[in-house]
């Protein structure tokens, strides 16, 4: 996630009835004389009302948070995928089995949420897990073993799992070889390259220096977080570069004592851009990225509303900010009307893997209600989704 400083009828039954004989009463289940003039009666409205689907395996709704969080609980070896009620309803690898995982440090649902990616950042591997099967049924790279030749990683980030048009891609920012990779699953072949291997230089989109952020965008596009050039820049499918967001300086960010560490930024609902600052105190900006206004930031630099070092931040659709806060070891959900914290998984600031508790999460993805991992889902609902690019 970090990486190095380089890193959603009424249908009115209207029973007349024709009131006279006393054929005609009994047949309207009337009681009585009949009156001396016809008249017609409506029998009473009965209103259909849809219920909106709950989280997954959800006792109930929340008023903010309106799905299932998953969590990679990094530094615990584990994926977790936490309800509204903070219930684990799934976990990675399944509860008293040692973790083929290492350092899992981003997760991200696949398209059709029955498999999820994760790059184990201090493990030079990107593996895949079928939800099902509770197993890793695709890796690349060699566990431990950094490098740069085909089929070696140096400090893997943020992959994402792609349908191209039934073949699945995998794009994984590969941060100390300076490079974007996409990667063929089916032949672990890498079939496309952005950046040049080893060379550190800000030059997009011929060089990048410490790429952290491959974030999908529309059209095929790719969102880029280039830590050493504190900016954002957004590709076209052809890598050529659409626009160039710079970020907050040192000066902008108050209480900030180190140099600017933009991480994992991304498209929010509304087409701006929102980024996590991987420091301590930590920050998160959303900005138009036409024209470089900061639309609203979260900068509490005391008291438990405090970040410390959280990697990435999303906007969900309805307008909550959710968050993994690195090492306060909590994951939670901010109201950008109030600045408030409205949610959290985790306890601030202390480790450890009993149920409500985390060690350094170091990434997050969303469930929507509605859907069910591993089951059949259709694509748009995902929180990547983007027309054409083949989410």
């Amino acid at each position: 996630m970090h990486g190095p400083r380089m890193s959603t009828a009424r249908r009115m039954a209207g029973l007349g009835c024709l009131l006279g004989a006393s054929v005609a009463l009994a047949a309207c289940g009337a009681q009585g004389a009949a009156p001396a003039a016809a008249s017609r009666t409506r029998a009473s409205v009965k209103v259909s009302k849809k219920v909106p689907p709950r989280p997954w395996k959800s006792t109930g709704t929340n008023p903010y948070l309106p799905g299932d969080v998953l969590i990679a609980d990094s530094h615990n070896n584990r994926i977790l995928l936490v309800t509204p009620q903070k219930k684990i309803v799934w976990q990675f690898p399944p509860a008293g089995q040692p973790s083929p995982l290492i350092d899992d440090d981003d997760v991200f649902f696949g398209p059709h949420f029955d498999s999820i990616i994760t790059n184990e950042e201090g493990n030079d591997v990107l593996a895949i897990v079928n939800f099902k099967q509770d197993k890793v049924v695709w890796q690349y790279g060699h566990p431990g073993v950094p490098g740069s030749a085909p089929g070696y990683l140096n400090t893997p980030d943020d992959a994402f799992l792609y349908d191209r048009g039934g073949q699945d891609l995998i794009t994984v920012a590969d941060i100390r070889n300076q490079r974007i990779l996409f990667i063929n699953r089916a032949t672990k072949q890498i079939i496309k390259q952005y950046g040049q291997t080893g060379v550190a230089a800000i030059n997009p989109p011929l060089t990048y220096s410490a790429p952290n952020g491959d974030f999908p965008a529309p059209n095929q596009g790719t969102l880029v977080t280039q830590i050493n050039g504190d900016d954002v820049i957004l590709l076209n499918r052809n890598n050529q570069v659409v626009w160039t967001l710079h970020l907050p300086t040192q000066s902008q960010l108050p209480g900030l004592t180190s140099f600017p560490y933009p991480s994992d930024a991304n498209f929010t609902p509304g087409g701006n851009v929102i980024v996590a600052f991987y420091n301590n105190p930590g920050y998160i900006v959303k900005m138009n990225p036409h024209t470089g206004q900061v639309l609203w930031e979260y900068a509490v630099t005391q008291g438990p509303g405090r970040l410390n070092q959280p990697s990435l931040a999303v906007e969900l659709k309805n307008g909550m900010v959710l968050l993994n806060d690195d090492h306060n070891d909590r994951v939670i959900l901010i109201d950008p009307k109030t600045n408030k914290i409205v949610w959290q998984y985790g306890h601030t600031g202390v480790p450890g893997s009993a149920p409500g508790y985390l060690n350094v999460p170091d990434g997050v993805d969303f469930l929507p209600a509605g859907i069910v991992p591993g089951g059949k889902n259709p694509i748009g609902h995902h929180l990547w989704s983007y027309p054409g690019n083949g989410l």
